[in-house]
Protein backbone atom coordinates (compact mmCIF):
# COMPACT_ATOMS: atom_id res chain seq x y z
CA UNK A 1 0.00 0.00 0.00
CA UNK A 2 1.23 3.01 -1.01
CA UNK A 3 2.52 5.22 2.69
CA UNK A 4 1.05 8.63 1.13
CA UNK A 5 -2.25 7.00 0.90
CA UNK A 6 -2.22 5.70 4.27
CA UNK A 7 -3.94 7.51 7.13
CA UNK A 8 -1.79 9.15 9.75
CA UNK A 9 -4.61 10.80 11.42
CA UNK A 10 -8.31 9.59 11.97
CA UNK A 11 -10.98 11.47 14.14
CA UNK A 12 -14.03 8.89 14.42
CA UNK A 13 -17.44 11.09 15.32
CA UNK A 14 -15.16 12.90 17.91
CA UNK A 15 -16.73 15.71 20.03
CA UNK A 16 -15.41 17.76 23.05
CA UNK A 17 -18.49 19.73 25.12
CA UNK A 18 -16.33 22.19 27.92
CA UNK A 19 -18.05 21.62 31.36
CA UNK A 20 -19.39 25.07 31.00
CA UNK A 21 -21.29 23.56 28.06
CA UNK A 22 -19.47 25.22 24.92
CA UNK A 23 -19.18 22.67 22.27
CA UNK A 24 -15.89 23.06 20.89
CA UNK A 25 -16.25 20.03 18.10
CA UNK A 26 -19.30 18.31 16.74
CA UNK A 27 -19.40 15.07 15.40
CA UNK A 28 -16.14 15.04 13.59
CA UNK A 29 -15.51 12.61 11.47
CA UNK A 30 -11.77 13.43 9.56
CA UNK A 31 -9.28 11.65 7.75
CA UNK A 32 -5.48 12.68 6.86
CA UNK A 33 -2.78 10.78 5.13
CA UNK A 34 0.67 11.09 5.47
CA UNK A 35 2.92 13.91 3.43
CA UNK A 36 -0.64 16.09 3.44
CA UNK A 37 -0.09 20.01 4.11
CA UNK A 38 -3.68 20.64 5.69
CA UNK A 39 -4.52 24.25 6.81
CA UNK A 40 -7.68 24.87 9.20
CA UNK A 41 -9.30 27.95 8.57
CA UNK A 42 -12.43 29.66 10.43
CA UNK A 43 -13.30 32.00 13.04
CA UNK A 44 -11.92 32.60 15.81
CA UNK A 45 -13.97 30.32 18.33
CA UNK A 46 -15.14 27.79 15.65
CA UNK A 47 -13.11 25.25 16.85
CA UNK A 48 -9.69 24.98 15.29
CA UNK A 49 -7.37 24.98 18.66
CA UNK A 50 -9.86 22.64 19.78
CA UNK A 51 -9.54 20.46 17.01
CA UNK A 52 -5.34 20.20 17.12
CA UNK A 53 -5.39 19.90 20.62
CA UNK A 54 -7.63 16.69 20.98
CA UNK A 55 -5.88 14.96 18.38
CA UNK A 56 -2.35 15.23 20.62
CA UNK A 57 -4.13 14.94 23.70
CA UNK A 58 -3.81 18.64 25.50
CA UNK A 59 -7.68 18.44 25.44
CA UNK A 60 -9.36 15.00 26.36
CA UNK A 61 -12.58 14.34 24.00
CA UNK A 62 -16.17 14.13 25.33
CA UNK A 63 -16.96 11.07 22.33
CA UNK A 64 -15.51 9.57 20.06
CA UNK A 65 -11.74 8.45 19.39
CA UNK A 66 -8.63 9.52 17.47
CA UNK A 67 -6.14 7.26 15.81
CA UNK A 68 -2.48 8.26 15.18
CA UNK A 69 -0.71 5.90 12.67
CA UNK A 70 -3.93 3.29 13.47
CA UNK A 71 -3.20 3.55 17.34
CA UNK A 72 -6.09 5.06 19.66
CA UNK A 73 -4.17 8.37 21.33
CA UNK A 74 -7.81 8.66 23.05
CA UNK A 75 -7.17 5.41 25.17
CA UNK A 76 -3.64 5.61 25.00
CA UNK A 77 -2.13 5.78 28.84
CA UNK A 78 1.29 5.80 30.12
CA UNK A 79 4.49 4.58 28.22
CA UNK A 80 1.50 4.68 24.83
CA UNK A 81 0.34 7.98 24.99
CA UNK A 82 4.35 9.13 25.96
CA UNK A 83 5.41 7.01 22.48
CA UNK A 84 2.54 8.43 20.28
CA UNK A 85 3.11 11.96 21.32
CA UNK A 86 6.52 11.64 20.12
CA UNK A 87 5.31 11.31 17.06
CA UNK A 88 3.46 14.89 16.99
CA UNK A 89 5.31 18.16 16.83
CA UNK A 90 3.12 20.87 18.28
CA UNK A 91 3.74 24.71 17.30
CA UNK A 92 1.98 27.22 18.94
CA UNK A 93 1.05 30.91 18.58
CA UNK A 94 2.89 32.28 21.54
CA UNK A 95 6.33 30.50 20.30
CA UNK A 96 6.43 28.47 24.08
CA UNK A 97 10.00 28.94 24.16
CA UNK A 98 12.12 29.10 28.02
CA UNK A 99 13.22 33.24 27.27
CA UNK A 100 16.15 32.96 29.20
CA UNK A 101 17.63 29.55 27.78
CA UNK A 102 20.25 29.70 24.61
CA UNK A 103 18.34 28.55 21.41
CA UNK A 104 20.51 25.28 21.23
CA UNK A 105 18.79 24.69 24.79
CA UNK A 106 15.20 25.62 23.68
CA UNK A 107 15.70 23.14 20.62
CA UNK A 108 17.15 20.32 22.50
CA UNK A 109 13.62 20.21 24.50
CA UNK A 110 12.78 18.62 21.49
CA UNK A 111 14.80 15.61 22.12
CA UNK A 112 13.34 15.06 26.03
CA UNK A 113 10.43 12.62 24.97
CA UNK A 114 13.62 10.02 24.26
CA UNK A 115 15.47 10.31 27.51
CA UNK A 116 14.75 9.44 30.80
CA UNK A 117 14.01 12.52 32.85
CA UNK A 118 17.26 12.39 35.19
CA UNK A 119 19.63 12.77 31.92
CA UNK A 120 17.40 16.43 30.55
CA UNK A 121 17.30 17.44 34.20
CA UNK A 122 21.28 17.21 34.28
CA UNK A 123 21.29 18.42 30.38
CA UNK A 124 22.85 15.09 29.61
CA UNK A 125 21.80 15.43 25.66
CA UNK A 126 24.11 13.32 23.48
CA UNK A 127 26.23 15.09 20.73
CA UNK A 128 24.07 13.32 18.09
CA UNK A 129 21.64 15.20 19.07
CA UNK A 130 23.36 18.11 19.65
CA UNK A 131 24.15 18.05 15.99
CA UNK A 132 20.63 16.89 15.22
CA UNK A 133 19.96 20.75 16.93
CA UNK A 134 22.45 22.40 15.00
CA UNK A 135 21.25 20.92 11.23
CA UNK A 136 17.56 22.03 12.28
CA UNK A 137 18.53 25.46 13.33
CA UNK A 138 20.27 25.34 9.72
CA UNK A 139 17.08 24.41 8.11
CA UNK A 140 15.10 27.27 9.40
CA UNK A 141 18.28 29.63 8.90
CA UNK A 142 18.63 30.11 12.29
CA UNK A 143 22.17 28.68 13.32
CA UNK A 144 23.77 31.70 13.56
CA UNK A 145 21.75 32.20 16.81
CA UNK A 146 22.92 29.32 18.21
CA UNK A 147 23.83 31.05 21.86
CA UNK A 148 21.72 33.59 21.68
CA UNK A 149 19.19 33.49 24.57
CA UNK A 150 15.31 33.15 22.89
CA UNK A 151 14.18 36.78 24.49
CA UNK A 152 17.18 38.53 22.63
CA UNK A 153 15.13 37.28 19.03
CA UNK A 154 12.52 38.89 17.26
CA UNK A 155 8.86 37.03 16.80
CA UNK A 156 9.32 35.42 13.72
CA UNK A 157 13.04 34.43 14.89
CA UNK A 158 11.66 32.78 17.98
CA UNK A 159 9.00 30.85 15.63
CA UNK A 160 11.62 30.04 13.35
CA UNK A 161 13.11 28.53 16.83
CA UNK A 162 10.29 26.92 17.57
CA UNK A 163 9.71 24.76 14.59
CA UNK A 164 13.45 23.78 14.83
CA UNK A 165 12.82 22.36 18.17
CA UNK A 166 10.17 20.29 16.31
CA UNK A 167 12.31 18.95 13.44
CA UNK A 168 14.45 17.52 16.54
CA UNK A 169 12.01 15.77 18.01
CA UNK A 170 11.47 13.95 14.38
CA UNK A 171 7.88 13.45 14.28
CA UNK A 172 5.73 12.17 12.09
CA UNK A 173 2.99 14.80 12.47
CA UNK A 174 3.56 18.34 13.39
CA UNK A 175 0.40 20.52 14.47
CA UNK A 176 0.48 24.38 14.09
CA UNK A 177 -1.88 26.56 16.16
CA UNK A 178 -1.96 30.09 14.89
CA UNK A 179 1.94 29.74 14.01
CA UNK A 180 1.75 33.04 12.17
CA UNK A 181 -0.78 35.27 13.97
CA UNK A 182 1.66 37.83 15.83
CA UNK A 183 3.59 38.15 12.88
CA UNK A 184 4.04 40.62 9.85
CA UNK A 185 3.45 39.54 6.63
CA UNK A 186 6.50 38.85 5.22
CA UNK A 187 7.76 37.12 8.23
CA UNK A 188 4.10 34.89 8.24
CA UNK A 189 5.64 33.69 4.36
CA UNK A 190 9.43 32.80 5.76
CA UNK A 191 7.95 30.75 9.20
CA UNK A 192 5.20 29.06 6.23
CA UNK A 193 7.67 28.41 3.34
CA UNK A 194 9.77 26.44 6.50
CA UNK A 195 6.72 24.83 7.52
CA UNK A 196 6.42 24.01 3.15
CA UNK A 197 10.11 22.70 2.98
CA UNK A 198 9.70 20.69 5.46
CA UNK A 199 6.64 19.12 4.39
CA UNK A 200 8.11 18.46 0.80
CA UNK A 201 11.50 17.27 1.81
CA UNK A 202 11.19 15.27 4.51
CA UNK A 203 7.21 13.77 4.08
CA UNK A 204 6.16 14.98 7.71
CA UNK A 205 2.71 15.83 7.46
CA UNK A 206 1.42 18.95 8.43
CA UNK A 207 -2.12 20.35 9.94
CA UNK A 208 -1.76 24.36 10.46
CA UNK A 209 -4.81 26.46 11.46
CA UNK A 210 -4.76 29.86 9.84
CA UNK A 211 -6.72 33.27 10.21
CA UNK A 212 -5.91 34.18 6.22
CA UNK A 213 -7.70 32.79 3.26
CA UNK A 214 -4.92 34.20 1.58
CA UNK A 215 -2.01 31.95 2.90
CA UNK A 216 -4.28 28.99 3.37
CA UNK A 217 -4.79 29.04 -0.55
CA UNK A 218 -0.91 29.69 -1.16
CA UNK A 219 0.87 26.80 0.92
CA UNK A 220 -2.23 24.13 1.81
CA UNK A 221 -2.94 21.27 -0.97
CA UNK A 222 -5.71 20.96 1.80
CA UNK A 223 -8.24 23.35 2.62
CA UNK A 224 -10.94 22.71 6.05
CA UNK A 225 -13.22 24.51 6.76
CA UNK A 226 -14.77 24.64 10.80
CA UNK A 227 -17.74 26.70 11.92
CA UNK A 228 -18.97 26.27 14.94
CA UNK A 229 -17.63 22.94 16.01
CA UNK A 230 -18.03 21.34 12.85
CA UNK A 231 -16.25 20.84 9.37
CA UNK A 232 -18.61 22.77 7.28
CA UNK A 233 -15.68 21.94 3.97
CA UNK A 234 -13.21 19.80 3.14
CA UNK A 235 -11.59 19.80 -0.30
CA UNK A 236 -7.93 20.45 -2.51
CA UNK A 237 -6.74 24.52 -2.80
CA UNK A 238 -7.31 24.09 -6.22
CA UNK A 239 -11.13 23.17 -6.24
CA UNK A 240 -12.23 26.03 -3.44
CA UNK A 241 -13.71 28.66 -4.82
CA UNK A 242 -14.56 32.14 -3.23
CA UNK A 243 -17.77 31.16 -2.26
CA UNK A 244 -17.36 28.36 -0.42
CA UNK A 245 -14.51 30.24 1.75
CA UNK A 246 -17.46 33.15 2.46
CA UNK A 247 -19.87 30.04 3.40
CA UNK A 248 -17.25 29.03 6.03
CA UNK A 249 -17.38 32.05 7.69
CA UNK A 250 -20.94 33.00 7.47
CA UNK A 251 -23.12 33.10 9.93
CA UNK A 252 -21.29 33.20 12.87
CA UNK A 253 -20.40 36.18 15.26
CA UNK A 254 -16.48 36.06 15.82
CA UNK A 255 -15.14 35.75 19.23
CA UNK A 256 -11.88 35.10 21.10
Amino acid sequence: MDNKAKPVIELKHVSKVYPNGTVGLKDVDLTINHGEFVVVVGLSGAGKSTLLRAINRLHDITEGDILIDGESITNAKGKELRMLRRDIGMIFQSFNLVKRASVLRNVLTGRVAYYPTIKTTFNLFTKEDKQRAYEALQRVDMAEKVYNRADELSGGQQQRVSIARVLTQAPKIILADEPVASLDPKTSHKVLDDLKKINTELGMTVLVNLHSVELAKEFGTRIIGIRAGEIVFDGPVSETSDEQIREIYAGQAEVE
